[in-house]
């Protein structure tokens, strides 16, 4: 079974982050997020992917032409238009057989048997089977009450709470048979939530839902990216994490350089060639890129520290994200949720709290800002 993977959103609830990178390409836990989702697909022996990509398309491509170990066979297409969920699925429906196929939203961390959606959906002789998961608060997603038969009865986008009869939402995971995207207009904006599934519905084609209580998680905002970090880490879904474990659930990469009174307990996991110098402190919860420099009494906590970043002495990070290529100044503190872009220098004294986010290339100059 071949999968498509859609791929092409401008991530713009997670800027900064994905003005210079494109969302499925953040680092999660030190690899990108779109290469540890590629592996979950190929471990239920699908190995056969399409990437649909729209914003900056040649960071996908230049990225897995390097990675030959992956053992899959991938193809990439690029929107020149948006042409929403399922009108992206129609765009690269040459390279689809005449079978059923998958389809993957680029920017959920699952870890759903598909294996055992794929039998649930030759077993019911569905033409349509959508992943559905339980919130707590579906007003946000969209909700697919089911018949007793797990028959989709009919969906409902971001419904008010005098709306809702049941709790379970749209996983962004389908099976589709080939044949429904004769219903599909080409060429245009269509999407498979308010297009191609009620149609398909009131047509009188079939459609289940298969219902999975495994973990899920949307990666669209900051703070959903932190938290799928924490998961990670936390152990609330199976994950490779990259480097040796030297102590227990502490992973460091190659050549990398520290004091062990700087990494008492985990989980945390370091990059290649880092240095974290003495007197500097990583507590649990945190993950840090390769090349990078944390200088002696800094402290960090449950914060996501990209590849490049340099912390000087006497800084505290916590419940935030440093970009790629941050320069932190002394003393400076940033917390709560707050984001750095890329390449961005913060001198001395400043304090960046409360989700506060920093442009990408900004120099903030000494004591600027105090938020």
């Amino acid at each position: 079974m071949k999968a498509v993977i859609l791929a092409g959103g401008f991530g713009t609830r997670i800027r900064p982050l994905t003005y210079l990178n494109p969302k499925p390409m953040l680092p999660l836990v030190n690899k990108p997020f779109m290469h540890n989702f590629i592996s979950w697909i190929k471990s239920h022996d699908i190995k056969d992917i399409i990437l649909s990509t729209g914003y900056l398309p040649e960071i996908f491509e230049n990225y897995f032409k390097e990675e030959k170990d992956l053992g899959i066979k991938m193809t990439f297409v690029t929107e020149e238009v948006p042409l929403g969920t399922c009108g992206a699925v129609k765009n690269v429906e040459d390279h689809l057989d005449n079978e059923s196929f998958m389809v993957f939203n680029g920017d959920v961390l699952s870890d759903i048997d598909l294996n055992d959606m794929i039998r649930y959906h030759k077993d019911k002789k569905s033409d349509i089977t959508i992943a559905l998961t339980p919130v707590e608060d579906p007003t946000s997603y969209g909700l697919v009450p089911l018949d007793k038969d797990g028959r989709v009865e009919k969906f409902l986008e971001k419904p008010s709470w005098d709306e809702i009869t049941t709790n379970l939402i749209n996983a962004g995971t389908y099976i589709i048979e080939r044949k429904l995207l004769d219903l599909v207009p080409e060429g245009e904006n269509y999407s498979f939530e308010r297009g191609l599934f009620p149609n398909a519905l009131e047509i009188g084609y079939s459609i289940y839902g298969y219902v999975s209580n495994a973990y899920w998680l949307d990666l669209g905002t900051p703070e959903k990216y932190i938290q799928a970090h924490q998961d990670i880490l936390n152990g609330k879904i199976k994950f490779d994490f990259p480097g040796e474990e030297l102590f227990k659930n502490i992973y460091l990469g190659k050549f990398s350089k520290f004091s062990k009174e700087s990494l008492k307990s985990g989980p945390i996991v370091v990059g290649e060639n880092c240095v974290i110098e003495e007197g500097a402190v990583i507590n649990p919860l945190t993950v840090i890129g390769s090349n990078c420099r944390i200088c002696k009494g800094s402290h960090i906590s449950r914060s996501i520290i990209f590849d490049g970043c340099q912390i000087e002495e006497g800084c505290i990070i916590k419940d935030s994200i440093l970009s790629y290529n941050v320069k932190i100044g002394r003393k400076v503190v940033i917390d709560n949720n707050s984001v750095i872009g890329d390449n961005t220098l913060i001198d001395d004294g400043n304090i960046l709290k409360n989700g506060i986010k920093i442009n990408i290339n900004s120099n903030i100059k000494k004591s600027e800002i105090s938020f």
